[in-house]
This record gives C-alpha cells, sequence and structure tokens, in this order.
C-alpha cells in the first residue's frame, strides 16, 4: 500500500545518485555491484530477500546508469562486457530464480528480459531461463502479480530472441496450452491466467510459429491447432448466448466470446502483412476464424460488446489478408450498421476509413451501396434530440461529426469524390451542407480545419468549367461565405494554434476558387460578396490583390491580419 509506494518513490531518488555515482566514476560502480551481487548470490539461500533482491536489482540498474545503444552490453568495452557477461552467468546458474519470495522472483525475470543480448552470447542458458518462465516460479506462480508480469515478460524474451528459439518451439507449446484455456463462464472454472495476460501468451504463440523455421505446412498446422479451440467454443458459446435469459449470465457470455475474438487478432501481431501471412500459409486459417467470428454482428444481445471485437478483428485481417477480407465487408457493414449509437458510429467509421484508403477503387462499388445508408444513419443519430445541459451527449455528437468528416475526407483524399457525385444532385447537397455547417456553426477548429480539406479537394475536382452541374453555383452560394462567416465568428480564437491551422485550410479553400474559377472569382468577391460584408473598398481591393499574388503563405498570412481587422 502506502508504504510501498513510498519506498518506491525514495527508490527513484536513491537511483538519481547511482546515476550520477555512475557518470563521476563508472569503474568504482561496477566493481562495487559486482562485489554486492556476486558475495549476495553465493550464500543466497541464506539470505533475507530484502538483500537478495536488491543485489538483482543493482545488476538491473546498471544498464541504465552505464548505458549503451540498442542493449549491447556485452560487445565493446571488454571489461565492462566481461564483468556484466559474468554477473548474468552467476544469475542465471545460481538458482535465485527458486527463492521463495515474489519481489527476489520478479527481479529476476525483469533482469534476464533487460539483458536480454547476453543469451546471443551464450545461448547454453535460454533452456534454464525458458523452464524458469514456464514453471511455478513464472507462469504458474501461486502470486497473480508475478503470472501478470511474467506474460509480458515472456513475450518479450521470446520476441528479441526469436532467432534462437527454434529448437524449443513445440515444447514450449505444449507447456503453454493450458494457459490458453478459453474460460466459459460455466462451473465456476477459472483459467490460470486473467484474459488481458492470456492475449500475451496467445501473442508469443504466434510469434513462435510465425518466425520457426519450419516449412509452410508445418505452420499453417500449428496455427490451427492454436486457433480451432478458440473457433469452436465461439460457436457453442453464441448459440448459448442466444438463448441465454439472465442479464448476467449474457454478459458474461458475451465478454469470453469478446475474448476469443481478441486472442486470434492477437496471434496475427506476428504478421506484418499479407506476404508473410501467404508465406506461412495461414491466410484459411484467419479465413475460417472470419466465418466463425462475423454470426456475432447478427446477434441482438450484447451488440457492444459484440461488435467492438469483430471490428477490432477486421481491423486486423484489413492488414493481414488484405483483399481476401473483402467479400465479407458489405454484410458486416450492413449489421453494424443496424440500430447503432453514436460511439458505434464512432468506431465504425475508421474501418471504412482503412478500406478505403487501402483498396481505393477496388472498393468503389461497396462504397456506392453503403454511403448513402451511413449518412443515414449519422444524422438519424445527430438530429436525435438531447437534454440542454446533457455534456455527455453533446460532446459524442461533436465526436461523430469529427468522424463523419475524417470519413468524407478520407473519401475525397483517396480518389473517390465519384461515389459523391454519382449519388444524385440532391444527395450531394444533403453531404455537403453539413460540411459547410461544420465549418461555419460548431466552435470545433480540429472539425473546421477537416471541413476546409474536403471543400478544397472538392473545389480542386469539381470547381473547373467541367465540373458536377450546379457545383459552381455551390461554390458561390455556400462555400465562399463559409470561409469569410468562419474566421468572423467570435468563438474562431485566432490566438489557438488549431484554430490558426483551420485558418491556414480556410485560405487554401479561396486559393483553390480562384485558380478553377479564375477573374470571375475575383469580380464576385469585388462587386458581389465583400460589399455584402460593408467591407471598405481598399480592403477589398487589398483582399483581392493578395488573393491573386502567386506565393499562397502571402495570401495566408495577409488573410489572418485581414480577419484580426474585420473583428469588432
Amino acid at each position: 500500500g502506502e508504504d510501498e509506494a513510498m519506498f518506491v518513490e525514495y527508490r527513484k531518488q536513491l537511483k538519481l545518485l547511482l546515476d550520477r555515482l555512475a557518470q563521476v566514476s563508472p569503474e568504482l560502480l561496477l566493481a562495487s555491484v559486482r562485489r554486492v551481487f556476486s558475495s549476495t548470490l553465493q550464500n543466497w539461500q541464506t539470505t533475507r530477500f530484502m538483500e537478495a533482491e536488491v543485489a538483482i536489482r543493482l545488476l538491473y540498474m546498471l544498464a541504465e546508469a552505464l548505458p549503451v545503444s540498442h542493449g549491447a552490453h556485452f560487445s565493446g568495452d571488454v571489461s565492462k562486457a566481461s564483468a556484466l557477461q559474468d554477473m548474468m552467468r552467476t544469475l542465471v546458474t545460481s538458482g535465485v530464480s527458486s527463492y521463495q519470495h515474489t519481489s527476489v522472483t520478479l527481479e529476476f525475470f525483469e533482469t534476464v528480459v533487460r539483458y536480454e543480448k547476453f543469451f546471443t552470447v551464450e545461448p547454453q542458458h535460454i533452456p534454464c531461463v525458458l523452464m524458469a518462465f514456464l514453471d511455478h516460479r513464472g507462469l504458474w506462480h501461486p502470486s497473480a502479480k508475478v503470472q501478470s508480469r511474467t506474460a509480458y515478460l515472456f513475450s518479450r524474451f521470446v520476441k528479441s530472441l526469436n532467432k534462437q528459439m527454434n529448437p524449443f518451439i513445440e515444447d514450449i507449446l505444449n507447456r503453454i496450452q493450458d494457459l490458453l484455456e478459453l474460460s466459459p463462464p460455466e462451473n465456476g472454472y477459472q483459467s490460470l491466467l486473467s484474459s488481458d495476460n492470456q492475449l500475451f501468451i496467445y501473442e508469443t504463440a504466434g510469434v513462435l510459429i510465425v518466425n520457426s523455421e519450419y516449412p509452410a505446412e508445418r505452420k499453417q498446422a500449428l496455427m490451427r491447432i492454436l486457433l480451432t479451440p478458440l473457433m469452436e467454443k465461439f460457436k457453442i458459446l453464441l448459440e448459448k448466448l442466444m438463448l441465454a435469459q439472465d442479464e448476467e449470465r449474457q454478459a458474461s457470455l458475451a465478454d469470453c466470446l469478446n475474448h476469443a475474438v481478441g486472442f486470434a487478432s492477437r496471434t496475427s501481431k506476428a504478421f506484418s502483412n499479407k506476404q508473410t501471412v501467404k508465406q506461412c500459409g495461414c491466410s484459411e486459417v484467419y479465413l475460417d476464424c472470419l466465418q466463425t467470428f462475423l454470426p456475432a454482428l447478427s446477434c441482438p444481445l450484447q451488440k457492444d460488446v459484440l461488435r467492438s471485437g469483430v471490428r477490432t478483428f477486421l481491423h486486423r485481417m484489413i492488414i493481414c489478408l488484405e483483399e481476401e477480407v473483402l467479400p465479407f465487408i458489405p454484410s458486416a457493414s450492413e449489421h453494424m450498421l443496424k440500430d447503432c449509437e453514436a460511439k458505434d458510429l464512432q468506431e465504425f467509421i475508421p474501418l471504412i476509413n482503412q478500406i478505403t484508403a487501402k483498396f481505393k477503387i477496388q472498393v468503389s462499388p461497396f462504397l456506392q451501396q453503403m454511403f448513402m445508408p451511413l449518412l443515414h444513419a449519422i444524422f438519424e443519430v445527430l438530429l436525435r434530440p438531447a437534454e440542454e445541459n446533457d455534456q455527455s451527449a453533446a460532446l459524442e455528437k461533436q465526436m461523430l461529426r469529427r468522424s463523419y468528416f475524417a470519413f468524407l475526407q478520407t473519401v475525397t483524399g483517396s480518389g473517390m469524390s465519384e461515389v459523391i457525385a454519382n449519388q444524385g444532385a440532391e444527395n450531394v447537397e444533403q453531404v455537403l451542407v453539413p460540411v459547410i455547417q461544420g465549418a461555419v456553426e460548431y466552435p470545433d477548429p480540429i472539425a473546421q480545419k477537416t471541413c476546409f480539406i474536403i471543400l478544397s479537394k472538392l473545389v480542386e475536382l469539381w470547381g473547373g468549367k467541367d465540373g458536377p452541374v450546379g457545383f459552381a453555383d455551390f461554390v458561390y452560394k455556400h462555400i465562399v461565405p463559409a470561409c469569410f462567416l468562419a474566421p468572423l465568428k467570435q468563438t474562431f480564437d485566432l490566438a489557438d494554434a488549431q484554430t490558426v491551422l483551420a485558418l491556414s485550410e480556410c485560405a487554401v479553400t479561396l486559393k483553390t476558387i480562384h485558380l478553377k474559377r479564375g477573374p470571375e472569382c475575383v469580380q464576385y468577391l469585388q462587386q458581389e460578396y465583400l460589399p455584402s460584408l460593408q467591407v471598405a473598398p481598399e480592403i477589398i481591393q487589398e483582399f483581392c490583390q493578395a488573393l491573386q499574388q502567386p506565393d499562397a503563405k502571402v495570401f495566408k498570412n495577409y488573410l489572418k491580419v485581414f480577419f484580426q481587422r474585420a473583428k469588432p
């Protein structure tokens, strides 16, 4: 409790002293630590726990007190490298990992992971450290605190030494089998590790299989052995959830289903892209997982939890399977758009953005089809009445508006503006009017910036003589006024950094309109629009000259001054 917190704080102060001593005399520090460490570990069986712990802790702290680049403690300075090597050898061969106190056990594992490069110099010690991780000293330790930390450290140890792991892979996978059990809320059965810690174990298993030197068929077989129990349990639990009456039971079943998806997702972290998945022959296994998990989206119970898990899995599969995921996206999207709240949409839109940015023209038919249903779902949530002083509802709507604008920015920025144009003139206006409102009406500079980026992109694409019918009118009727009305608002604070970025995009929009519409734009500003704002003729003249400057930066700087003067 509090005592421990104070002790940790006190240790931090002592560490500062230690680091200063290292700067004054690194040799003295190394010799002193080596003396304390060696004498303590010689007799660790009869030493008090705090002395054993501090001896290992000092070795651990040397890494920061005597820093090297990329953890290369065992090369370079020979005397330092051999002293550290000697201490590490003592640490792993002395048997101190069996000390019956959690603080000593934890310190042991922290230190072997910090100095993982030692095991590339003396790989003969890897088996005994793996055994420590894989028995009652580590992952099977009676203390939940030790189990939890060891799960994370084990994952780091395996990742950093994956080249040396090959001889031990199958043995490790057999030994961690019981830790991979998905524990459903039946018969009070509790899995050995918490689900958060199991994530590390699944990731480690994935890393071991993918980085092994086995042929692709063997890798595929091992990945199947790892993931099939999850798929089988998932199907059974989903059926049970559909029949569950009690809300508490529904929630615990949904959690368990979510964990299953999360574990499968985590095994895929060993892959960096589709190429590596294909090389390992694992595409089929993950496609099977997708087919197993997607039915959860049509479950009417515990929608939030289930959707969240499947959405995360889809994000990963877009990276791992690329276009092989595309056939699953339309029906998944359809289910995720049913009866959704602001938060659901907020989390769904990044998935669509990822697909749009990655596959561009390949997903054009899908985007065409789901564009208006997505917009209707967004507008339906935004137009729902809320209590005037309901802060959380207001914030949810603000975040959803931002997500909507981010979606349009992705569509226009990925060369997919045709998707908007093909929705028909009436719908196009329905799409763009909220962008104008976002630029002008809401005091949210992040959203305003995005809105101006969308508007300038659309002007660039459609603002010429051959643009869609009626778009030139839209430019003069809506976009030009937005570029003035937004910065003239009292809430548009030119001392705020985000607002300055929004103004910068507003300047880009005006420059793009001038570029696309030429003298006609200058004439409109000079003779119609700026006089309607009661701007003095000499300032109108000045403004139009700045707009026509070839250097965009000159105009951006001028615009800031223009609005500072124009504000009352």
